[in-house]
């Protein structure tokens, strides 16, 4: 390692946080909860200085730490970040804490909980800066297990059937993707992400893997198995049609605090997979399944809308809404592999197709944490009651409650002027230039998702009020702190998207280039 290692340092404050709240604060729920606090505050602080060192400009990794770990294996201790990791860094960084806050109420063991919240925490950071795939996959799988554990304890009443759902779905992922990687390393040697992105975008990695003798798969064959194998792990985690059928029942189940952090900031680990390994990896695999990759990203987009408009639940319906707003990054990154010519007019388009998707995770993952936050404040003001048909007229009993999550809800429609626009629209752009067809079809994604989204704020804040919530309070000065940075967020990102856009240009210009063909 050179210098002071900054990315480890960020990825085991919540770790020894998540140590301490479980072992040292057991006897006491108000220190535990601020404990905890505090070190995912710190995190954020850590993620905030490092935004003030991170060069936009530079075409390295940043923050760079490698160290010899199990040099047999050729495994190595890697660490850095791009503008991609760097800006998923800052998001988890930013949901954690606005999580932890939300959860104050937690009556069962605070100390698991919120040391579990942390241990998750540092599993996203270890995913997010590793480029070693053995420590990255360490961390991918650490992740998980809290995730599980969380829904499975503090869930709803159909928290076990959720949890083992959750659990199993991503083993399968897990297990696929490790069973492709060791396919990998016997062909090359190498866990290295850098080095296999070399190697992927030169054709160099398809031939070793075809030189491999599996059984009776070889040659072309097994590339296409391995690459089919890693985009499954990815697949489920995002998650793609028809992969998904565990997220709303996770979403649904969980805590909503913990639903902020799986919709945050967890579901981005899938897309962050699709980009920083399938893309550079297999360009020429994506570009043989591009067609069934498209059609699938359209049915995750328009079979979600369509799903979300047919809930009654919130939280179902918002997980629904969660699934369909991902599609749209996926199909951005499936449109960027779309065989053109040499003209720069491809390299545009593909540039503002990326720019859009990287946008967009970050968008989501903060307009979809403030619409779970806002569904959790109706929660426990309702006793629990969270149906669609349960309310009405609550902008007489709480407006200012009504208010923000009204801002939320149309920057998730993609209003003008708020943070969900840039990003659909940068991806609309880029898609309509290199596969019109697509983002033909995904318009119709566009018009179910304003319908399901404006129906759920006319049936719950408009209309004559309920007797019931005539008594029903509005946001607290604490929940407004909680929910405001998420809200002005979505305001300078909509007004200034350029704040994050020069952060990922560098990057976005050299992931292009893998795609191009």
């Amino acid at each position: 390692m050179t210098g002071w290692p900054f990315l480890t340092a960020l990825t085991l404050t919540p770790l020894a946080g998540g140590l301490v709240t479980l072992f040292a604060c057991r006897h006491c729920a108000t220190t535990a909860r601020r404990v905890a606090i505090g070190f995912g505050l710190a995190a954020l602080l850590q993620a905030l200085a490092l935004l003030a060192l991170f060069d936009p400009a530079s075409p390295r990794m940043q923050f760079p730490e490698e160290h010899r770990w199990i040099p047999g294996l050729n495994v190595h201790y890697a660490l850095g970040v791009d503008g991609l990791g760097f800006l998923m860094v800052l998001l988890a960084a930013f949901v954690v804490p606005m999580a932890q806050f939300l959860a104050r109420d937690i009556p069962d063991r605070p100390h698991v909980f919120h040391g579990l919240v942390l241990l998750l925490q540092a599993g996203l950071f270890g995913a997010f800066t590793a480029l070693n795939f053995f420590h990255w996959f360490i961390f991918w799988e650490l992740s998980l297990i809290p995730a599980y554990f969380l829904i499975k304890l503090w869930g709803g009443r159909d928290r076990m059937a959720a949890a083992t759902q959750f659990f199993v779905y991503t083993l399968v992922g897990s297990v696929t993707l490790l069973l492709g990687f060791q396919a990998i390393y016997l062909a090359t040697s190498s866990f290295d992400f850098q080095v296999l992105g070399r190697m992927g975008g030169t054709g160099e990695l398809a031939r070793e893997l075809g030189r491999l003798h599996l059984g009776p798969i070889t040659g072309p064959n097994l590339v296409l198995v391995v690459f089919a194998a890693v985009l499954l792990g990815f697949a489920v985690k995002i998650p793609l049609v028809p992969f998904h059928t565990w997220l709303p029942s996770a979403y649904a189940e969980a805590p909503t605090s913990v639903t902020l952090i799986l919709t945050g900031a967890m579901s981005k680990m899938g897309l962050y997979g699709l980009l920083r390994i399938v893309l550079p990896f297999f360009p020429d695999q994506m570009r043989e399944a591009l067609t069934p990759l498209l059609w699938l990203a359209l049915g995750t987009i328009v079979l979600s809308a369509c799903a979300a408009f047919a809930q009654k639940d919130l939280k179902r319906m918002l997980a629904y809404s969660s699934v369909n707003h991902l599609g749209y990054c996926l199909l951005g990154a499936f449109a960027l592999v779309q065989p053109t010519g040499a003209e720069a007019r491809w390299a545009l388009e593909r540039s503002a197709a990326l720019s859009g998707v990287l946008l967009q995770m970050f968008n989501h993952g903060i307009t979809a944490a403030a619409l779970f936050c806002f569904v959790g404040f109706i929660e426990r003001r309702s006793g629990g009651a969270r149906g669609l048909d349960d309310f009405g007229g609550l902008r007489q009993a709480a407006p200012v409650l009504a208010g923000l999550m009204g801002i939320a809800t149309f920057a998730s429609i993609g209003l003008p002027g708020l943070n969900g626009f840039v990003g659909e629209f940068l991806i609309f752009k880029g898609v309509f230039g290199l596969t019109p067809w697509a983002a033909a079809v995904a318009t119709l994604g566009l018009l179910v998702t304003a319908v399901f989204l404006l129906t759920f704020m006319l049936r719950v804040f408009h209309g004559p009020l309920d007797d019931r919530w005539k008594a029903f309070p509005d946001l607290s000065v604490s929940e407004r702190l909680i929910v405001l940075p998420a809200v002005g967020l979505m305001f300078l990102l909509g007004l200034w998207p350029r704040i994050v856009l020069d952060l990922l240009n560098t990057t976005v210009v050299q992931m292009a280039s893998w795609a191009a063909k």
